[in-house]
């Protein structure tokens, strides 16, 4: 438990520089207002009044999101973007359905998601007595910068690799799969393939079972039991990330039997910092294809018959 006294500092020092409400419902409706005029004009199929009942709906959502990422540190801004997919494509129907439905997820998601990443931050900052309108601003000089920052990344990728090719490197399966959602949100599930729903219902209630088997008769034997969720991980974004996913639960594995104090310690900084390489590299990558160069080493994983196609030797 946190002594008193210093939790009456940080309640004090934390509201003496607290944002006023006059000021974020005014930077909001300004917001709504710029985006209801503006995403019209980059998508025609959005009407206005999709944007403007999306900026309603947000902040209930956002405070439900923050509320729950408090909680349990998962922000569930995708599911809240979901729901506003399927409303919104159901909504608009076959005129341009699929684009007002993946649009709309968007704006939700973006709203929803910085509800949960500003509560995050203010708590950060309530713990070490940092002012809330200094982190506030910090926040929006991010975001202003992101605003030009992305657009340019997105340029890179999209020049340098075959986005969105299901056989290249960057397959973007979450652009498919949100693509599905939305079609499925304006022709039903009609437009799912034969027994589809019956194979959902049955992994679901798998799932289910399965969980319901490790928390409770065979609690003991939980660590031998997949874990249907990250079973699923590789459904979505393809098999080569259960790769780097064993290798590094082989690394953890060994550190801990060799010495468990430092691993409890040190393996999530270096598990970040392996992260941040292999995402630091794939922007070097990228300025060395736009360069029309190679890497000067590079591994991956070919089914056989690609190996056998390619000339290359299959081990």
């Amino acid at each position: 438990m946190m002594p008193l006294h210093d939790e009456q500092r940080r309640t004090a020092m934390f509201m003496k520089d607290r944002i006023p409400l006059k000021v974020a419902v005014v930077c909001y409706v300004v917001l709504a207002i710029v985006s209801t005029i503006s995403v019209p004009l980059i998508f025609p199929q959005v009407k206005w009044y999709y944007v403007f009942i999306s900026y309603i709906m947000a902040p209930v959502l956002g405070f439900c999101n923050a509320y729950g990422c408090g909680l349990t540190d998962w922000s569930l801004a995708s599911t809240y973007g979901k729901l506003g997919l399927f409303v919104f494509s159901a909504w608009a129907g076959a005129n341009g359905g699929v684009l007002v439905g993946l649009v709309s997820c968007g704006v939700m998601m973006v709203i929803v998601s910085c509800s949960a990443d500003l509560m995050q931050d203010f708590k950060t900052g309530y713990l070490t007595l940092s002012s809330p309108r200094s982190m506030f601003v910090s926040q929006v000089i991010g975001t202003v910068m992101g605003c030009i920052i992305a657009p340019l990344t997105f340029w890179l990728f999209w020049n340098a690799f075959d986005v969105g090719n299901p056989q290249g490197e960057y397959k973007a399966p979450y652009a498919i799969i949100y693509r599905e959602m939305a079609t499925i949100g304006v022709q039903g599930f009609g437009a799912l393939p034969k027994h589809c729903l019956d194979m959902c219902y049955g992994f679901f209630i798998g799932a289910m079972l399965v969980n319901f088997i490790r928390d409770k008769p065979l609690k003991k034997w939980a660590g031998y039991i997949p874990i249907p969720m990250a079973m699923a991980i590789p459904f979505y974004i393809g098999p080569y990330f259960t790769i780097d996913m064993f290798v590094g639960t082989v690394i953890v594995y060994v550190w801990q039997k060799l010495n468990l104090k430092k691993a409890k310690l040190l393996v999530p900084a270096v598990a970040s910092g392996l992260i941040c390489g292999d995402g630091i590299w794939t922007l070097i990558s990228a300025i060395l294809a736009l360069a029309k160069k190679a890497a000067p080493l590079c591994m991956t994983f070919l089914p056989s018959k690609t190996a056998d196609h390619m000339g290359l030797p299959a081990y």
